[in-house]
């Protein structure tokens, strides 16, 4: 999928398995954007990519990573069908504002469509007002809460 900005092109693909690492940079600049650290390393990236019902679309512009999206898809009851899943979205700070999460949201809930599901979900920090913007944008609604703990 190809997505024009006022810029230039965004073009979002599938990652290769050779950008294992860059996709992980990604995920760790997404964490210091949150004051955290993420201990995900290339190898987990490329584990993740070979899961059946799991991927990682990336954004490329100029020739450039400028963001990423992970996804996975799986069964559920309440709806009585499949749901997806947008599992990290990470647009590097240079490019935000400029299509690159829309061009990528777009591409994933494509393909949960594509795929069958009944829902789609997306979780967000509380404060992250920019990204809950864009997810509502696509039809996401506040439904539920998401509760977590680490270990």
């Amino acid at each position: 999928m190809t997505a024009r900005t006022a810029d230039d092109e965004v073009t979002v693909r599938d990652a290769h398995a050779d950008e294992a690492a860059p996709v992980a940079e990604l995920i760790h600049e997404l964490a210091r954007t949150a004051n955290l650290e993420s201990d995900v390393t290339a190898q987990q990236v490329r584990a993740y990519q070979e899961l059946s019902d799991s991927g990682i679309l990336v954004a490329q512009r100029g020739g450039r990573l400028v963001g990423a999206l992970s996804w996975f898809v799986r069964p559920g009851l309440f709806h009585g069908g499949r749901w997806g899943c947008i599992d990290e979205l990470i647009v590097t700070a240079p490019a935000r504002g400029r299509g690159v999460g829309d061009a990528l949201v777009t591409e994933a809930l494509r393909r949960f469509e594509a795929a069958g599901c009944r829902e789609a979900a997306v979780s967000t920090e509380l404060d992250n007002d920019r990204a809950a913007a864009l997810y509502r944008k696509h039809g996401l609604t506040d439904e539920s809460r998401q509760l977590e703990k680490h270990f």
